[in-house]
């Protein structure tokens, strides 16, 4: 169980594919157990993968007996410290590639996977586009993907509601990646616990669609602060639903005074080229260093 939001544990596959790595067992007297080895990937390059499973316990606000909220607190720590270690792996292997990678997050329904589809066929030609998809099962999403001729890697996360940074440096090990091109991961629909776990990514991109409420960015803060952009979508239907843009982005602003707003509909097109620019600007802001690096 993941003491960020409290999701039980499931089988990770990664396109079918069981995603075998180091389990770590917590009981409830605290004491732990694991065991797991190394996966190799096809360039050759080894990534040890320490993922850990919490099966005793609950978030540090509920309480099991024999563990104490202090002890909870402290495991909850350690395991967003091993994923912060893996997610800093992630991004310097792609740093190293000049591969931008945005994590995509939102609640269920905002209209990710649409918008994936439209930015890729949009970019067609123009720039080099991966996906990873995050969903607790099926495929369906991935395959939405690679029908637009882009490569794309599924990780069904069975009961757990997140992708962590070890689940992610396995994908991309598959997917093996190009130089220079534009990663886009898609994670499980869920404004909690995506939050709190790096992936090793340039930014978090959080959609709201106007179909939600105006008032999800006071609702669920950690996500809207997290991120660098908002993306409001599904702006065609503004005309038909109860939605105030300027109430949603003064929301936004409440927790993240720094948070760009773009207004968007994957549908009709409506303000994806603002989407666009500001996707090549962020991609030159993050190549930048490294080629002033190599003109050294």
């Amino acid at each position: 169980m993941c003491t960020t939001c409290g999701c039980g544990d499931g089988e990770v596959r990664i396109d079918g594919v069981d995603a075998h790595h180091e389990h770590e067992h917590v009981h409830a007297d605290g004491t732990r157990h694991s065991h797991g080895h190394d996966h190799e990937h096809g360039t050759g390059a080894t990534h040890e993968h320490v993922h850990t499973h919490q099966h005793s316990y609950a978030p540090a606000h509920s309480h099991v007996p024999g563990l104490g909220n202090k002890r909870m607190v402290q495991i909850e720590q350690d395991i967003l410290a091993k994923n912060n270690a893996y997610a800093a792996q992630n991004r310097q292997r792609l740093a190293a590639g000049g591969i931008f990678a945005l994590n995509l997050v939102s609640s269920p329904g905002s209209g990710k996977t649409t918008l994936l589809v439209k930015t890729i066929e949009m970019l067609e030609g123009r720039q080099r586009v991966a996906v990873i998809e995050g969903d607790q099962q099926t495929s369906q999403d991935a395959e939405r993907i690679r029908a637009t001729g882009a490569p794309a890697i599924q990780i069904n996360t069975g009961k757990g509601c997140h992708l962590d940074a070890h689940m992610v440096g396995h994908a991309m090990g598959k997917l093996e990646l190009p130089a220079d091109s534009l990663l886009m991961i898609e994670n499980v629909g869920n404004l909690v616990c995506p939050a709190a776990f790096d992936l090793g990514e340039a930014h978090k991109v959080v959609i709201l669609s106007v179909t939600e409420g105006e008032d999800k960015p006071i609702k669920y803060p950690d996500m809207f602060r997290a991120a660098t952009l908002m993306l409001m979508n599904k702006c065609d239907l503004l005309p038909y639903v109860s939605f105030s843009v300027p109430r949603a982005i003064e929301f936004a602003r409440r927790v993240n005074p720094a948070i760009e707003v773009i207004e968007v509909s994957a549908t009709t097109g409506a303000g994806m080229d603002a989407w666009l620019e500001w996707i090549a600007r962020g991609a030159a802001e993050f190549e930048r260093p490294r080629l002033e690096r190599v003109g050294s």
